[in-house]
């Protein structure tokens, strides 16, 4: 029988938790890039949605040719811009926040002045500007970091 020792044991639990203890100590750079692979998440899943909507997997009676071609051209849209989006976040890539920059954007406006693709959710809207905002504070901060 092994007889394990309870320092063995801790040291185990305490390197399990070290990304979040790591956090605390964490700079502004550091969690940026937590942010951006946070968003590259929710940006594929996104995607993927979309494409669930373009196959028919998800959505009303008569699939996706039943829906209006204005809907359609938009969820193609932000079918292929997220998943390119979820690619740029999860590299940290300059492009990749552009990217994702564009597409949350382009929601924001297609839920606040084309209600007739996808309706007006205010809950879509408050979360993509809540998006931007932390992005940009935390793009700022993280360059306060690192003076030129």
């Amino acid at each position: 029988m092994i007889r394990t020792r309870s320092s063995d044991i801790m040291g185990k639990v305490v390197s399990a938790r070290a990304p979040f203890l790591k956090f605390r100590a964490a700079g502004w750079t550091e969690r940026l890039v937590l942010f951006l692979r946070l968003m590259a998440i929710f940006s594929m899943l996104k995607g993927l949605y979309h494409w669930a909507a373009v196959c028919g997997i998800i959505g009303e009676e008569g699939g996706f040719e039943a829906h209006p071609q204005s809907w359609q051209a938009t969820t193609v849209f932000f079918s292929v811009i997220d998943l390119v989006a979820a690619v740029g976040l999860w590299l940290v890539a300059p492009w990749g926040a552009v990217v994702w920059l564009t597409s949350t954007v382009t929601m924001l406006m297609v839920q606040l002045f084309f209600e007739q693709v996808y309706g007006t959710d205010m809950t879509i809207i408050a979360a993509g500007g809540l998006a931007i905002l932390a992005y940009l504070i935390l793009s700022v901060l993280a360059a306060r970091e690192h003076p030129r």
